[in-house]
């Protein structure tokens, strides 16, 4: 499997399914799923059993979303963008966005 362009911190876009059109940032990635958890997307309601750290009931949490689903967003004007790659004069590898050319981290 190839490395995945999306990571921890990254404002993604959902670009298909029921969550079309939402964004939010990643805060986890689980790269052996190929999913991604999105800060507010594809909530799910889960019944919690109390104990000594947690109260219980019905709470509200994100579910994993297919990284397919997924584009990061364009630091210049949140539109979807697809990831490139390319090195720096000082010689870092960084992402950038393939839409306007911008890094999108370093």
């Amino acid at each position: 499997m190839a490395g995945l362009k999306i990571k921890k911190g990254d404002h993604v876009v959902v670009i298909t399914g029921k969550e079309k059109g939402k964004t939010g940032e990643v805060l986890k990635v689980l790269p052996e799923d190929n999913r991604a958890i999105v800060k507010g997307v594809a909530m799910v309601r889960r019944h919690q059993r109390q104990t000594a750290s947690q109260e219980g009931g019905i709470i509200a949490k994100e579910a994993p979303i297919d990284i397919s689903n997924l584009a990061v967003e364009d630091p210049k004007d949140g539109k979807p963008t697809r990831v490139g790659y390319k090195f720096l004069k000082d010689g870092r590898k960084v992402r950038f966005a393939r839409r306007s050319g911008e890094v999108i981290d370093g």
